[in-house]
């Protein structure tokens, strides 16, 4: 896999989780909470997990579901498994 830049994977991991949770990219900071500000469930981060481990070609254990709290966790999460 290529390497990324910050910029780059940000932009991308934020338009998975924009088409995922169905709102605007803009709307999603890199702190706002999934759950109380962006109100995504637990399937919701199941399929934002599928989809960051299928665009990165990347496998991340499911155990570290609850890390995917917000945008920061997920780059973060991400960039251990690139």
């Amino acid at each position: 896999m290529p390497k990324v830049d910050d910029l780059t994977l940000e932009k991308e991991l934020r338009e998975i989780i924009a088409k995922i949770v169905e709102i605007e990219p803009e709307k999603i900071t890199q702190d706002a909470s999934f759950v109380e500000d962006l109100g995504m469930d637990s399937m919701m981060a199941l399929e934002i997990l599928a989809a960051m481990e299928k665009k990165y070609k990347i496998q991340v254990p499911e155990e570290k579901l609850g890390q995917i709290k917000n945008l920061k966790e997920v780059i973060k999460l991400t960039k251990e498994y690139l």
